[in-house]
Protein backbone atom coordinates (compact mmCIF):
# COMPACT_ATOMS: atom_id res chain seq x y z
CA UNK A 1 0.00 0.00 0.00
CA UNK A 2 0.93 3.81 -0.45
CA UNK A 3 1.05 5.85 2.07
CA UNK A 4 -2.45 8.45 1.59
CA UNK A 5 -3.18 11.79 3.37
CA UNK A 6 -5.95 10.46 4.87
CA UNK A 7 -3.81 7.49 6.48
CA UNK A 8 -1.42 10.07 7.35
CA UNK A 9 -3.80 11.75 9.24
CA UNK A 10 -5.56 8.65 11.05
CA UNK A 11 -2.14 6.86 11.97
CA UNK A 12 -0.03 7.57 15.27
CA UNK A 13 3.90 6.51 15.65
CA UNK A 14 2.37 2.73 16.75
CA UNK A 15 0.22 2.56 14.06
CA UNK A 16 2.66 3.39 11.38
CA UNK A 17 5.30 0.55 13.01
CA UNK A 18 2.88 -1.96 13.16
CA UNK A 19 2.31 -1.24 9.26
CA UNK A 20 6.09 -1.11 9.00
CA UNK A 21 6.42 -4.59 10.31
CA UNK A 22 3.93 -5.83 8.64
CA UNK A 23 5.46 -5.06 5.13
CA UNK A 24 2.01 -3.20 4.34
CA UNK A 25 4.32 0.18 3.98
CA UNK A 26 8.16 0.45 4.56
CA UNK A 27 9.84 2.63 6.60
CA UNK A 28 11.08 4.23 3.31
CA UNK A 29 7.81 5.90 2.22
CA UNK A 30 7.09 7.00 5.85
CA UNK A 31 10.24 9.01 5.75
CA UNK A 32 9.74 10.50 2.72
CA UNK A 33 6.02 11.58 2.97
CA UNK A 34 7.33 13.20 6.32
CA UNK A 35 9.65 14.70 4.15
CA UNK A 36 7.36 16.15 1.42
CA UNK A 37 5.39 17.56 4.22
CA UNK A 38 7.97 19.56 5.99
CA UNK A 39 9.14 20.93 2.88
CA UNK A 40 5.63 22.19 2.28
CA UNK A 41 4.61 22.89 5.90
CA UNK A 42 7.52 23.68 7.51
CA UNK A 43 8.26 27.37 6.13
CA UNK A 44 4.84 28.66 7.32
CA UNK A 45 5.08 27.00 10.65
CA UNK A 46 8.94 27.18 11.47
CA UNK A 47 8.90 24.45 13.63
CA UNK A 48 12.12 22.35 12.41
CA UNK A 49 15.46 24.36 11.79
CA UNK A 50 18.01 21.28 11.22
CA UNK A 51 16.87 18.54 8.29
CA UNK A 52 18.94 15.55 8.70
CA UNK A 53 17.15 13.69 5.99
CA UNK A 54 19.94 11.45 4.51
CA UNK A 55 20.52 10.02 8.39
CA UNK A 56 16.62 9.47 8.35
CA UNK A 57 16.96 7.65 4.57
CA UNK A 58 19.80 5.49 5.73
CA UNK A 59 18.04 3.68 8.80
CA UNK A 60 14.82 3.52 6.34
CA UNK A 61 16.75 1.58 4.02
CA UNK A 62 17.78 -1.46 6.45
CA UNK A 63 15.12 -4.42 6.67
CA UNK A 64 12.10 -3.86 9.19
CA UNK A 65 12.99 -5.62 12.67
CA UNK A 66 10.28 -5.88 15.03
CA UNK A 67 10.76 -2.91 17.13
CA UNK A 68 8.21 -1.09 19.03
CA UNK A 69 8.37 2.14 16.43
CA UNK A 70 9.68 0.79 13.42
CA UNK A 71 10.68 2.93 10.92
CA UNK A 72 8.93 5.90 12.43
CA UNK A 73 9.93 9.64 11.73
CA UNK A 74 11.02 11.83 14.61
CA UNK A 75 12.44 14.55 15.14
CA UNK A 76 14.97 15.69 18.40
CA UNK A 77 14.72 18.83 20.03
CA UNK A 78 17.64 21.52 19.43
CA UNK A 79 17.97 22.18 23.11
CA UNK A 80 18.14 18.69 23.94
CA UNK A 81 20.25 15.28 23.32
CA UNK A 82 23.61 15.38 21.91
CA UNK A 83 24.46 13.15 19.10
CA UNK A 84 28.82 11.92 17.97
CA UNK A 85 30.18 14.79 15.48
CA UNK A 86 26.35 16.53 14.75
CA UNK A 87 25.74 20.28 15.62
CA UNK A 88 23.39 20.88 18.33
CA UNK A 89 23.26 24.94 19.34
CA UNK A 90 20.92 24.84 21.71
CA UNK A 91 19.07 28.10 19.88
CA UNK A 92 21.97 30.47 20.86
CA UNK A 93 24.51 32.27 19.30
CA UNK A 94 27.05 31.54 21.65
CA UNK A 95 26.78 27.71 21.01
CA UNK A 96 26.73 28.18 16.59
CA UNK A 97 29.67 25.37 15.77
CA UNK A 98 29.03 23.40 18.90
CA UNK A 99 29.64 19.29 17.98
CA UNK A 100 28.38 16.48 20.40
CA UNK A 101 30.95 14.49 21.59
CA UNK A 102 29.03 11.16 22.39
CA UNK A 103 25.70 9.75 21.75
CA UNK A 104 23.02 11.03 24.47
CA UNK A 105 21.81 7.55 26.30
CA UNK A 106 18.23 8.35 25.34
CA UNK A 107 19.08 9.49 22.16
CA UNK A 108 20.28 5.80 21.77
CA UNK A 109 17.36 4.14 23.40
CA UNK A 110 15.20 6.06 20.52
CA UNK A 111 17.53 4.34 18.56
CA UNK A 112 17.41 1.10 19.63
CA UNK A 113 13.11 1.40 19.64
CA UNK A 114 13.28 2.19 15.96
CA UNK A 115 12.53 5.75 15.38
CA UNK A 116 14.52 7.65 12.34
CA UNK A 117 15.80 10.51 13.33
CA UNK A 118 14.71 13.61 10.60
CA UNK A 119 16.48 16.82 12.06
CA UNK A 120 16.13 19.34 14.98
CA UNK A 121 12.89 21.04 15.91
CA UNK A 122 13.09 25.04 17.51
CA UNK A 123 13.38 25.78 20.90
CA UNK A 124 14.21 29.16 22.62
CA UNK A 125 18.06 30.20 24.07
CA UNK A 126 18.83 27.32 26.34
CA UNK A 127 14.81 26.25 26.98
CA UNK A 128 14.43 29.51 29.24
CA UNK A 129 11.28 30.43 27.98
CA UNK A 130 7.38 29.29 27.84
CA UNK A 131 7.80 30.61 24.11
CA UNK A 132 9.43 29.39 21.12
CA UNK A 133 11.44 32.73 19.28
CA UNK A 134 15.02 31.96 19.27
CA UNK A 135 16.87 34.56 17.90
CA UNK A 136 18.52 32.24 15.85
CA UNK A 137 15.85 30.95 14.48
CA UNK A 138 13.21 33.51 14.70
CA UNK A 139 9.69 32.48 15.73
CA UNK A 140 8.31 28.78 15.75
CA UNK A 141 4.52 29.34 14.41
CA UNK A 142 1.10 27.77 16.25
CA UNK A 143 -0.50 25.42 13.40
CA UNK A 144 -3.78 26.60 14.90
CA UNK A 145 -3.00 29.89 14.18
CA UNK A 146 0.26 31.14 12.87
CA UNK A 147 -0.04 34.67 15.13
CA UNK A 148 0.10 32.49 17.72
CA UNK A 149 3.05 31.24 20.04
CA UNK A 150 3.27 27.68 20.06
CA UNK A 151 4.86 27.28 23.74
CA UNK A 152 8.14 26.20 25.00
CA UNK A 153 10.52 25.35 25.16
CA UNK A 154 9.61 22.13 23.06
CA UNK A 155 7.45 24.36 20.76
CA UNK A 156 9.11 23.20 17.56
CA UNK A 157 8.54 19.37 18.46
CA UNK A 158 4.55 20.27 19.91
CA UNK A 159 3.84 22.04 16.29
CA UNK A 160 5.90 19.75 14.59
CA UNK A 161 3.11 17.19 16.18
CA UNK A 162 0.28 19.10 15.75
CA UNK A 163 1.40 19.68 12.05
CA UNK A 164 1.48 16.07 11.31
CA UNK A 165 4.99 16.74 10.33
CA UNK A 166 5.61 13.70 12.65
CA UNK A 167 3.41 11.47 14.94
CA UNK A 168 5.90 12.02 17.58
CA UNK A 169 8.96 14.32 18.54
CA UNK A 170 11.70 14.17 21.74
CA UNK A 171 10.86 16.95 23.98
CA UNK A 172 12.19 18.37 27.54
CA UNK A 173 10.50 19.56 30.42
CA UNK A 174 12.28 21.79 33.18
CA UNK A 175 9.30 24.16 34.31
CA UNK A 176 6.88 22.80 32.17
CA UNK A 177 8.47 22.77 28.48
CA UNK A 178 6.61 19.65 27.53
CA UNK A 179 3.68 20.44 28.69
CA UNK A 180 3.23 24.17 27.92
CA UNK A 181 4.00 23.63 24.09
CA UNK A 182 1.42 20.53 24.42
CA UNK A 183 -1.50 22.56 25.66
CA UNK A 184 -0.80 25.21 23.07
CA UNK A 185 -0.58 22.99 19.93
CA UNK A 186 -3.18 20.44 20.84
CA UNK A 187 -1.13 17.26 21.08
CA UNK A 188 -0.36 14.89 24.06
CA UNK A 189 2.81 15.74 26.39
CA UNK A 190 3.91 14.10 29.42
CA UNK A 191 6.54 14.69 31.88
CA UNK A 192 7.70 11.79 33.53
CA UNK A 193 9.08 11.26 37.09
CA UNK A 194 12.44 13.16 37.95
CA UNK A 195 15.07 9.72 37.15
CA UNK A 196 12.71 7.83 34.88
CA UNK A 197 14.31 8.82 31.59
CA UNK A 198 18.11 9.13 31.52
CA UNK A 199 20.06 12.39 31.44
CA UNK A 200 23.51 11.27 31.03
CA UNK A 201 26.00 10.66 29.90
CA UNK A 202 27.71 14.07 29.26
CA UNK A 203 25.41 15.47 32.71
CA UNK A 204 24.12 13.78 35.17
CA UNK A 205 21.09 15.96 35.37
CA UNK A 206 19.30 19.40 34.34
CA UNK A 207 18.44 22.16 36.09
CA UNK A 208 18.86 20.57 39.56
CA UNK A 209 16.63 17.44 39.04
CA UNK A 210 14.27 19.71 37.35
CA UNK A 211 14.62 19.00 33.62
CA UNK A 212 12.84 15.34 32.70
CA UNK A 213 13.26 14.13 28.75
CA UNK A 214 10.77 12.42 26.97
CA UNK A 215 8.05 12.70 23.78
CA UNK A 216 4.97 14.64 22.52
CA UNK A 217 2.64 12.62 20.46
CA UNK A 218 -0.95 12.09 19.53
CA UNK A 219 -1.95 9.46 21.53
CA UNK A 220 -1.19 8.36 25.09
CA UNK A 221 -0.38 4.89 23.97
CA UNK A 222 2.58 6.29 21.92
CA UNK A 223 3.57 8.14 25.18
CA UNK A 224 3.27 4.83 27.29
CA UNK A 225 5.26 3.00 23.89
CA UNK A 226 8.24 5.58 24.49
CA UNK A 227 8.42 5.42 28.22
CA UNK A 228 8.88 1.93 28.01
CA UNK A 229 11.30 1.99 25.69
CA UNK A 230 13.56 4.83 27.56
CA UNK A 231 12.99 4.95 31.18
CA UNK A 232 15.58 3.20 33.23
CA UNK A 233 19.05 4.59 35.15
CA UNK A 234 22.25 4.07 33.30
CA UNK A 235 24.98 3.62 35.60
CA UNK A 236 26.25 6.28 37.55
CA UNK A 237 22.49 8.39 37.55
CA UNK A 238 21.95 10.69 40.62
CA UNK A 239 18.38 9.61 40.48
CA UNK A 240 16.36 6.36 40.17
CA UNK A 241 12.47 6.38 40.19
CA UNK A 242 10.89 3.35 41.65
CA UNK A 243 10.54 0.20 39.36
CA UNK A 244 7.69 -0.44 37.49
CA UNK A 245 6.07 -4.23 37.78
CA UNK A 246 4.55 -4.11 34.04
CA UNK A 247 5.04 -2.40 30.68
CA UNK A 248 3.11 1.26 30.72
CA UNK A 249 1.29 0.21 27.71
CA UNK A 250 0.09 -2.71 29.64
CA UNK A 251 -0.78 0.03 32.69
CA UNK A 252 -3.04 2.16 30.87
CA UNK A 253 -5.32 -1.03 30.18
CA UNK A 254 -5.88 -1.45 33.48
CA UNK A 255 -8.69 -0.71 36.20
CA UNK A 256 -7.23 2.18 38.10
CA UNK A 257 -10.19 2.10 40.38
CA UNK A 258 -12.19 5.21 41.98
CA UNK A 259 -9.53 7.52 42.50
CA UNK A 260 -9.25 10.67 44.57
CA UNK A 261 -9.14 13.86 42.43
CA UNK A 262 -8.00 17.43 43.68
CA UNK A 263 -8.84 20.46 41.10
CA UNK A 264 -7.20 23.68 40.67
CA UNK A 265 -7.33 26.57 39.55
CA UNK A 266 -6.05 29.34 41.14
CA UNK A 267 -2.11 29.60 41.60
CA UNK A 268 -1.18 29.47 45.22
CA UNK A 269 -0.18 33.32 44.74
CA UNK A 270 -3.93 33.54 43.61
CA UNK A 271 -3.43 33.71 39.91
CA UNK A 272 -7.03 32.48 38.49
CA UNK A 273 -6.73 30.96 35.03
CA UNK A 274 -8.53 32.70 32.08
CA UNK A 275 -12.37 32.01 32.01
CA UNK A 276 -11.84 28.85 29.01
CA UNK A 277 -9.15 27.37 30.38
CA UNK A 278 -11.27 27.39 33.59
CA UNK A 279 -14.28 25.79 31.72
CA UNK A 280 -12.02 23.07 30.24
CA UNK A 281 -11.56 22.17 33.69
CA UNK A 282 -14.07 22.06 35.01
CA UNK A 283 -15.80 20.08 32.35
CA UNK A 284 -12.88 17.32 32.59
CA UNK A 285 -13.48 17.51 36.05
CA UNK A 286 -17.19 16.51 35.57
CA UNK A 287 -16.02 14.06 32.88
CA UNK A 288 -13.88 12.30 35.74
CA UNK A 289 -16.96 12.40 38.15
CA UNK A 290 -18.97 10.25 35.16
CA UNK A 291 -16.71 7.96 34.90
CA UNK A 292 -16.93 7.25 39.09
CA UNK A 293 -14.15 8.92 40.57
CA UNK A 294 -14.41 11.59 43.78
CA UNK A 295 -13.28 15.42 42.80
CA UNK A 296 -13.40 18.43 44.64
CA UNK A 297 -11.54 21.84 45.04
CA UNK A 298 -8.40 22.15 46.30
CA UNK A 299 -5.93 25.02 47.00
CA UNK A 300 -1.85 24.71 46.54
CA UNK A 301 -0.55 24.41 50.10
CA UNK A 302 2.94 26.57 49.57
CA UNK A 303 4.73 30.22 49.35
CA UNK A 304 4.86 30.53 45.34
CA UNK A 305 7.11 33.61 45.31
CA UNK A 306 9.55 31.65 48.09
CA UNK A 307 9.86 28.72 46.00
CA UNK A 308 9.51 30.07 42.60
CA UNK A 309 12.49 32.19 43.56
CA UNK A 310 14.35 28.87 44.51
CA UNK A 311 13.28 27.54 41.32
CA UNK A 312 14.94 30.48 39.38
CA UNK A 313 18.04 30.76 41.18
CA UNK A 314 18.29 26.93 40.24
CA UNK A 315 17.74 27.37 36.89
CA UNK A 316 19.73 30.57 35.92
CA UNK A 317 22.95 28.82 37.76
CA UNK A 318 22.69 25.77 36.26
CA UNK A 319 21.79 27.60 32.77
CA UNK A 320 25.09 29.99 33.59
CA UNK A 321 27.23 26.82 34.24
CA UNK A 322 26.55 25.66 30.84
CA UNK A 323 27.44 29.13 29.49
CA UNK A 324 30.74 29.41 31.51
CA UNK A 325 31.79 25.57 30.27
CA UNK A 326 31.32 26.97 26.13
CA UNK A 327 33.08 30.11 27.13
CA UNK A 328 36.01 28.13 28.48
CA UNK A 329 36.07 25.94 25.73
CA UNK A 330 36.05 29.27 23.11
CA UNK A 331 39.17 30.77 25.17
CA UNK A 332 36.50 33.83 25.77
CA UNK A 333 32.96 35.30 27.33
CA UNK A 334 30.22 35.86 25.25
CA UNK A 335 29.50 39.19 23.46
CA UNK A 336 26.29 40.70 23.89
CA UNK A 337 25.48 39.99 20.44
CA UNK A 338 25.75 36.31 21.05
CA UNK A 339 23.33 35.66 24.34
CA UNK A 340 19.24 37.47 23.93
CA UNK A 341 19.18 39.97 26.75
CA UNK A 342 17.35 37.96 28.89
CA UNK A 343 19.88 34.99 28.84
CA UNK A 344 22.89 38.11 29.57
CA UNK A 345 20.62 38.90 32.12
CA UNK A 346 21.01 35.68 34.31
CA UNK A 347 24.28 34.91 33.19
CA UNK A 348 25.22 38.06 35.32
CA UNK A 349 22.85 37.44 37.93
CA UNK A 350 24.09 34.26 38.01
CA UNK A 351 27.23 34.82 38.97
CA UNK A 352 26.25 37.03 42.21
CA UNK A 353 24.25 33.61 43.46
CA UNK A 354 26.21 32.56 46.16
CA UNK A 355 26.56 28.93 47.05
CA UNK A 356 25.24 29.27 50.17
CA UNK A 357 22.18 30.34 48.22
CA UNK A 358 22.04 27.88 45.80
CA UNK A 359 22.08 25.08 48.73
CA UNK A 360 19.19 26.74 50.53
CA UNK A 361 16.62 27.06 47.42
CA UNK A 362 17.72 23.05 46.71
CA UNK A 363 16.49 22.14 50.25
CA UNK A 364 13.36 24.23 50.17
CA UNK A 365 12.75 22.85 46.74
CA UNK A 366 13.55 18.93 48.33
CA UNK A 367 10.76 20.16 51.23
CA UNK A 368 8.10 21.41 48.59
CA UNK A 369 8.59 17.47 47.18
CA UNK A 370 7.98 16.27 50.50
CA UNK A 371 4.69 18.54 50.78
CA UNK A 372 3.49 17.40 47.60
CA UNK A 373 4.24 13.53 49.09
CA UNK A 374 1.87 14.44 51.74
CA UNK A 375 -0.50 15.89 50.01
CA UNK A 376 -0.80 12.65 47.15
CA UNK A 377 -1.79 10.95 50.42
CA UNK A 378 -4.81 12.34 51.02
CA UNK A 379 -5.27 12.66 46.51
CA UNK A 380 -4.61 10.57 43.56
CA UNK A 381 -4.32 12.91 41.27
CA UNK A 382 -4.11 16.52 41.23
CA UNK A 383 -6.38 18.34 38.00
CA UNK A 384 -5.59 21.72 37.00
CA UNK A 385 -4.99 24.13 34.13
CA UNK A 386 -1.45 24.11 32.14
CA UNK A 387 -0.63 27.76 30.99
CA UNK A 388 -3.07 29.99 32.95
CA UNK A 389 -4.23 31.37 29.34
CA UNK A 390 -5.09 30.24 26.21
CA UNK A 391 -2.36 30.50 23.61
CA UNK A 392 -1.02 34.07 23.14
CA UNK A 393 0.18 36.09 20.24
CA UNK A 394 3.66 35.76 19.42
CA UNK A 395 6.19 38.54 20.80
CA UNK A 396 4.59 37.41 24.32
CA UNK A 397 7.53 36.44 26.83
CA UNK A 398 10.09 37.77 24.81
CA UNK A 399 13.88 37.50 25.52
CA UNK A 400 14.47 40.84 23.67
CA UNK A 401 14.34 43.05 26.85
CA UNK A 402 16.52 43.94 29.32
CA UNK A 403 14.11 43.61 32.56
CA UNK A 404 15.21 40.24 34.20
CA UNK A 405 12.67 41.08 36.87
CA UNK A 406 9.94 41.89 34.63
CA UNK A 407 10.20 38.98 32.42
CA UNK A 408 10.43 36.89 35.76
CA UNK A 409 6.04 38.20 36.51
CA UNK A 410 5.42 37.64 33.27
CA UNK A 411 6.52 34.07 33.57
CA UNK A 412 4.88 34.04 37.22
CA UNK A 413 1.77 34.91 35.90
CA UNK A 414 1.43 33.03 32.83
CA UNK A 415 2.84 29.94 33.86
CA UNK A 416 2.05 29.04 37.56
CA UNK A 417 0.58 25.57 37.39
CA UNK A 418 3.27 23.57 35.78
CA UNK A 419 7.11 24.31 37.19
CA UNK A 420 5.66 22.54 41.27
CA UNK A 421 5.86 19.07 39.09
CA UNK A 422 9.15 19.79 38.25
CA UNK A 423 10.14 21.13 41.25
CA UNK A 424 8.65 18.10 43.23
CA UNK A 425 9.79 15.39 40.52
CA UNK A 426 6.19 14.59 40.16
CA UNK A 427 4.78 13.25 36.78
CA UNK A 428 2.38 15.23 35.11
CA UNK A 429 0.77 15.41 31.63
CA UNK A 430 -1.04 18.14 29.20
CA UNK A 431 -4.24 16.84 27.68
CA UNK A 432 -6.05 18.45 24.47
CA UNK A 433 -9.15 18.31 25.74
CA UNK A 434 -10.61 21.72 25.38
CA UNK A 435 -10.87 24.53 22.98
CA UNK A 436 -11.55 28.50 22.96
CA UNK A 437 -14.56 30.03 21.28
CA UNK A 438 -11.78 31.37 18.54
CA UNK A 439 -10.92 26.90 18.02
CA UNK A 440 -7.58 27.39 20.00
CA UNK A 441 -6.56 24.13 21.82
CA UNK A 442 -6.22 24.34 25.87
CA UNK A 443 -4.36 21.98 27.98
CA UNK A 444 -5.72 20.16 30.86
CA UNK A 445 -3.33 18.98 33.54
CA UNK A 446 -3.09 16.04 35.44
CA UNK A 447 -0.43 14.92 37.87
CA UNK A 448 -0.07 12.55 40.30
CA UNK A 449 2.57 11.39 43.15
CA UNK A 450 6.69 10.86 42.53
CA UNK A 451 7.11 7.19 40.66
CA UNK A 452 2.94 7.25 39.54
CA UNK A 453 4.21 7.57 35.73
CA UNK A 454 1.51 4.19 35.52
CA UNK A 455 -1.49 6.65 36.98
CA UNK A 456 -0.39 9.45 34.79
CA UNK A 457 -0.52 7.16 31.55
CA UNK A 458 -3.44 5.43 32.68
CA UNK A 459 -6.05 8.03 33.38
CA UNK A 460 -4.64 10.22 30.38
CA UNK A 461 -5.78 7.01 28.28
CA UNK A 462 -9.35 6.82 29.91
CA UNK A 463 -9.92 10.79 29.00
CA UNK A 464 -9.00 9.81 25.17
CA UNK A 465 -10.91 7.43 25.61
CA UNK A 466 -14.27 9.05 26.72
CA UNK A 467 -13.35 12.25 24.46
CA UNK A 468 -10.66 11.35 21.55
CA UNK A 469 -9.03 13.96 19.79
CA UNK A 470 -6.57 12.40 17.21
CA UNK A 471 -8.96 13.47 14.55
CA UNK A 472 -9.19 17.27 15.63
CA UNK A 473 -6.10 18.68 13.74
CA UNK A 474 -5.52 22.39 12.48
CA UNK A 475 -6.77 23.10 9.28
CA UNK A 476 -2.73 23.47 8.31
CA UNK A 477 -2.16 20.12 8.74
CA UNK A 478 -5.44 19.23 6.74
CA UNK A 479 -3.90 20.02 3.35
CA UNK A 480 -1.71 16.95 3.36
CA UNK A 481 1.47 16.21 1.52
CA UNK A 482 0.12 16.23 -1.79
CA UNK A 483 -2.60 18.93 -1.03
CA UNK A 484 0.11 20.98 0.30
CA UNK A 485 2.41 20.63 -3.28
CA UNK A 486 -1.04 22.40 -4.57
CA UNK A 487 -1.23 25.41 -2.40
Amino acid sequence: MSVTDDDWMSWDALAMARLVKQRKVSAAELVEYALARIDKLNPSVNAIVRLDAEEARIGAAASPGDRPFEGVPFLFKEVGPTEAGKPVSFSSRFFDGFLGSTDSTILKRYRMAGLLNLGRTSAPELGLCPATEPAMFGPCRNPWNLNMQSGGSSGGAAAAVAARLVPIAQGSDGGGSIRLPASHCGVYGMKPSRGRTPYGPYLGEGWGGFVAMHVLTLSVRDSAAALDATHGAEVGDPYAAPPVPRPYLEEIERDSGKLRVAVVTRSAAGVLAHSEVCAAVEETARLLESMGHSVEPFELPYDERLHLDDFWVIVKANAAALIAARAAELGRQPTLQELEPITHGLYREAKLVDSVRYAASIQRCHNLGRRFGQMFERFDVLLSPVFAEPPQMLGTFSMQRSDTEAYFEECRQGMPFTWWFNVTGCPAASLPLGMTKDGLPVGVQIGCAYGRDDLVLNLSAKLEAAKPWIKRMPALAQTGAAGAANR
